[in-house]
């Protein structure tokens, strides 16, 4: 990954969001991720709503949404919703095939049902996200609290090092009352594989590895916006 410093890192979150949310159409049904990247894209369409953008939105995460509708944007139920125009988030890693991994915030669970939704997903990215090969980022795996030790031996057997996550002294808890496991499975060589392996863990709610969700990843290089679709 190309160190960056982090005003330049910021600068180019805000030119992919700029990019991204220039898809967006009145009266869309918009998903909106988590974390610092997916921020600046929610305060690009609270400007956009400002100045007269009629949109409704679900949001991947409970402080997504108050962000949202801090900036006046209409936040709907995600269980209510069964189609998306669009949505727009962002990753901890990306390939150019567009396999991502995602969940360092916490809510890959609603960002992947979210990503599943929509007809155009869109990742936004500054360029320290972009791999070669996805693994040098944990994989973050929402996990149900009785099942813990059971996904965590699961994964141990499939090669990966298991660790709970931590908030200060305390476990991680998910919006979904989760725990999160992040896994490390060094450089990993067939991500579909392993997302399959994943999938067929009892009591594993979610893994970070987005395969096949997304149509497009818009990265900012510098000034100059680069599109992977």
């Amino acid at each position: 990954m190309k160190p960056i410093d982090k005003n330049e890192q910021d600068a180019e979150k805000l030119a992919a969001a700029r990019a991204a949310v220039a898809f967006i159409k009145d009266r869309d049904f918009v998903g909106l991720g988590t974390g610092s990247t997916a921020t600046f894209a929610i305060r690009e369409i609270g400007e956009m709503v400002k100045g007269g953008l009629k949109i409704k939105a679900v949001a991947s995460s409970i402080r997504t949404a108050e962000l949202a509708q801090s900036y006046g944007i209409e936040i709907v139920d995600l269980g209510q919703v069964s189609s998306l125009d669009i949505s727009i988030d962002g990753a901890d890693e990306f390939t150019e095939d567009l396999n991502l991994i995602k969940g360092g915030g916490g809510a890959l669970f609603r960002e992947k049902i979210i990503a599943s939704l929509s007809k155009n997903s869109i990742i936004i990215t500054d360029t320290t996200k972009k791999v070669k090969q996805l693994g040098a980022f944990t994989v973050p795996i929402e996990v149900i609290p009785l099942a813990y030790q059971y996904v965590f031996d699961q994964i141990e057997s499939l090669g990966g090092k298991a660790r709970l996550r931590k908030a200060g002294n305390k476990n991680f808890i998910t919006d979904n009352g989760n725990y999160i496991i992040d896994a490390d499975f060094g450089l990993i060589a067939a991500p579909d594989q392993l997302a399959i392996a994943l999938n067929q863990i009892d009591g594993l709610l979610a893994h970070g590895l987005f395969i096949g969700l997304t149509q497009k990843v818009i990265m900012s290089q510098g000034s100059h916006i680069i599109i992977f679709d």
